[in-house]
């Protein structure tokens, strides 16, 4: 049965439109793992030995064990965003004398043969051998070991779920919060406890019946949520649900803008991918925390008017980026209609701006850092309404790759987003910031740098009609090219 499951997969990847272009990324994909497979393999043979002179005083793998759990953390974080989870089109298979549990297995498995679950091997594997040469004993490292593999394969398959549950998501979401705020606020050391706990694993190979548990649980967890829903008419008729509605007449007040308005506000709140940018852009707020903490970047105010952009941009640099492939679903009823496309720009432009507004008034923190720091947060909020907005748009009528709203965006999950035009008109928002502040700060002092990369988002905003004039022009010319890539399928 796996073997034809295979052959299926095969002539469908070979037989697909975008085979071309899916060669190239799995060539691509390859460097990437042979990049980073021998740099985890490089950290992972020398870590023991790096331990040992950077803290001689305590053995190696308790100090493994005390951090490990961030390990996790990571790893768990960057699934979410980065792993593409495999799918089958199970549709025409339900119809066909093939078990359900057949398939449902397949696809479980299928989740397992990723890189994310082979990096630990990469890291692990070389750092157990390592310990075993040290005569550590193999009783203890062998089913340590296999402790981090149950409980890598368990981050697998607790991704798996973050992804398809909300209450799961939110769930996990909620209690990584409060553990960091408790470990941040030095409330209570969570690492602590589970550092012991990885301790008392490597010490007590017994428990390593524990994360295998915890793996057999999980994968039939996600079994049965597939299973649960694994009929026709689950996945192919059309559910109803009762019609919610959202009063948003206070929009009104912004005129002939309110309508394109309220229609991003909508889509943002009851479709899957505009509300992971959502989050994603409320992460971009911690992005200072990485350069004003480091004492070295003190030394580089131009590094920290980068990340001071940063902070309040947000949601401008990842929704303003895919503008118009928002509505790229019904972009062709949307150019059929009377509507001047000047405004359609316009309520993008109203929604990046209010959006840069609510960061720079969740930035307010910053100020701890000194009003140095939070002048040039505020300098870059200024650049980023006058100036970062309009690139933004500017690249967008660049961009004809279609967003399928209920998709969660992964990496290279979209073989057509790659665009090197795009990548060039990434490079003045991250370039452009820098240079505004360093060249008067070189010449003059700190303040200068900060007055003319504030001046020049104030002028950005004064000729806010002339930006949108260009643009519109440029919209309107690739409007019939966006067309057809909108319409085109895989």
């Amino acid at each position: 049965m796996i073997q034809k499951f295979l052959s299926l997969e095969w002539k469908q990847f070979f037989r697909a439109s975008y085979f071309q272009k899916g060669i190239a990324i799995k060539i691509i994909l390859v460097f990437a793992v042979l990049y980073f497979g021998s740099a985890a393999l490089f950290l992972g043979t020398g870590l023991f030995f790096i331990l040992k002179k950077a803290i001689p005083e305590s053995d190696p793998i308790v100090i493994v064990n005390n951090f490990i759990v961030f390990w996790f953390l990571f790893d768990l974080v960057l699934r979410f965003f980065m792993q593409q989870l495999p799918v089958m089109n199970i549709k025409p298979l339900m119809t066909v004398p093939i078990k359900k549990k057949s398939i449902i297995h397949y696809l479980l498995g299928k989740t397992t043969i990723s890189f994310f679950n082979f990096l630990p091997m990469f890291l692990f594997l070389p750092f157990s051998i390592v310990l075993l040469v040290k005569n550590y004993p193999p009783s203890h490292v062998i089913p340590w070991f296999l402790a981090i593999l149950f409980l890598t394969y368990s981050v697998n398959f607790i991704n798996f779920l973050v992804n398809k549950i909300d209450a799961v998501f939110y769930g996990l979401l909620s209690v990584l919060i409060v553990f960091i705020a408790l470990e941040f606020f030095n409330i209570f050391q969570i690492s602590k406890p589970i550092g012991l706990a990885f301790n008392a694993l490597y010490n007590h190979p017994i428990l390593v019946i524990v994360p295998a548990l915890l793996l057999v649980g999980l994968y039939y967890w996600n079994f049965n949520y597939i299973k649960s829903d694994f009929y026709v008419d689950g996945k192919v008729s059309k559910k109803v649900k009762e019609a919610k509605t959202t009063d948003l007449s206070w929009m009104n007040r912004f005129g002939s803008v309110a309508p394109f308005l309220k229609n991003d506000v909508k889509l943002i709140w009851r479709n899957a991918r505009p509300r992971q940018v959502m989050l994603m852009s409320f992460l971009f707020l911690f992005y200072g925390l990485i350069f004003y903490t480091q004492p070295a970047y003190q030394k580089m105010p131009a590094f920290l008017a980068f990340a001071s952009m940063f902070v309040t941009g947000g949601f401008l640099l990842s929704f303003g980026q895919l503008v118009p492939s928002w509505d790229s679903e019904y972009y062709k009823l949307l150019m059929s209609q009377n509507i001047p496309y000047k405004k359609y720009l316009e309520s993008k432009w109203y929604l990046m701006v209010v959006a840069v507004a609510i960061s720079f008034i969740l930035s307010t923190p910053y100020l701890y850092f000194g009003w140095k720091i939070f002048g040039m947060i505020a300098a870059g909020a200024l650049f980023n309404i006058g100036l970062n907005s309009f690139i933004t748009l500017f690249g967008g009528a660049l961009n004809r790759v279609p967003i399928e709203l209920n998709v969660k965006a992964k990496a290279f999950s979209n073989t057509n987003g790659f665009n090197p035009t795009q990548m060039l008109i990434a490079l003045p928002k991250l370039a452009l910031p820098m240079l505004l502040f360093y060249i008067p700060y070189k010449f003059f002092n700190f303040n200068a740098g900060l007055l003319v990369l504030g001046l020049s988002g104030v002028l950005g905003i004064v000729f806010k009609n002339f930006f949108l004039n260009k643009i519109e022009s440029i919209y309107q010319k690739g409007k019939y090219k966006t067309i057809a890539a909108y319409n085109e399928k895989k």
